[in-house]
């Protein structure tokens, strides 16, 4: 069963975020499901790994995008996004010492995801409009 689920409340209205959105949905119930397969720890370092810059470079489009539309939340939405990418080296780290359980790794990114979701990516689509492509 996935980790995550796609909702639609999490569209933001821009296509080209909201495809990523669902692929970084679908890498972390990957890495999710090789954690409850207890896959190996080098396979999952590596879906760590690529999570984290597939994660990164997400952010930095849609920080791109805020600044072309001058959008007044950009700060706030970029401190939410430096936050979960410390979330995720923090994980990483724990899985690296082998103190994270696969539980663990799924409540943490679930909360994280759901709340900016539901909150900043929903302002975001507030402010731009649902045709903003």
């Amino acid at each position: 069963m996935a980790l995550l689920q796609w909702k639609d409340q999490y569209s933001v209205g821009i296509e080209a975020v909201d495809h990523e959105h669902k692929e970084l949905i679908a890498l972390i119930n990957r890495l999710h499901d090789e954690l409850t397969a207890s896959g190996e720890q080098l396979s999952i370092e590596a879906f760590f790994g690529d999570l984290f810059k597939g994660i990164s470079a997400h952010f930095a489009l849609e920080e791109r995008f805020m600044r072309e539309c001058r959008y007044d939340q950009l700060a706030q939405h970029k401190a939410d996004h430096e936050r979960l990418l410390d979330e995720i080296r923090d994980i990483m780290d724990d899985f690296a010492e082998h103190e994270i359980a696969s539980a663990e790794l799924g409540t943490r990114l679930d909360a994280w995801f759901s709340r900016h979701f539901e909150t900043h990516d929903a302002r975001l689509h507030k402010a731009l409009g649902p045709h903003h492509d």
